[in-house]
């Protein structure tokens, strides 16, 4: 199939889903190659940006969904929805960016961590569908574990979790408590500190 047909058939497939389209779908509906595709959509991509277009392309995982760009959004969300426009609180950004770094972590954990009562902000999360869960833990009472969704990608434009900047350096003092350290050293490994679950995310106390 020709660059330009592929690309057509590409921007009407998207357009018409209104979702998340993976590659091995746009693969088996037009017969090519993963790498056949993925250049269709990178030239689709450059001719939208190029163009001044209204509309982009977003990599989700290993999916591709046509969506509008987020510097119109001021435009797009009066037509579309009268209600108020939704706003995270610095709490639910906090606790948004504890379960970012957190993959499957417990509401007991986000609030050993947070240091207040974190019900609220995590039911806001779901309702806003930032936030999904992730399965039971393996530990006394069965707690529930949450991740964040895909929402949550696109909305920060980013293509995965792998993309979030990396925490700061960080060492433990006498009380096993974290210190943010700027004169650590590169090479220097800093050591992680414990926590009761079986997984190896990391904590940040305030």
């Amino acid at each position: 199939m020709e660059l330009e047909k592929a690309k057509g058939v590409i921007e009407a497939i998207l357009f018409a889903a209104g979702r998340e389209v993976k590659i091995n779908e746009l693969m088996s509906a037009l017969e090519l190659s993963s790498e056949e595709v993925i250049k269709a959509i990178n030239s689709l991509k450059n001719e939208y940006k190029s163009e001044g277009r209204g509309i982009s392309i977003i990599n989700v995982d290993d999916a591709y969904q046509m969506c509008t760009k987020k510097e119109y959004y001021e435009y797009i969300y009066p037509v579309f929805d009268k209600r108020s426009k939704p706003s995270l609180s610095t709490a639910a950004m906090e606790t948004l960016s504890i379960i970012a770094y957190n993959p499957r972590i417990t509401r007991a954990e986000i609030e050993t961590i947070r240091g207040v009562n974190s019900d609220g902000t995590i039911y806001k999360l779901l309702d806003y569908n930032l936030i999904e869960e992730s399965g039971k833990l393996d530990a006394p009472g069965k707690p529930m574990t949450y991740k964040t969704s895909k929402e949550f990608l696109k909305m920060f434009g980013l293509t995965s979790l792998k993309e979030l900047p990396p925490l700061p350096k960080y060492k433990l003092d006498k009380n096993r408590q974290i210190v943010i350290d700027e004169i650590i050293e590169e090479n220097e490994e800093a050591p992680e500190p414990e926590r009761e679950s079986a997984d190896n995310s990391v904590k940040i106390d305030e």
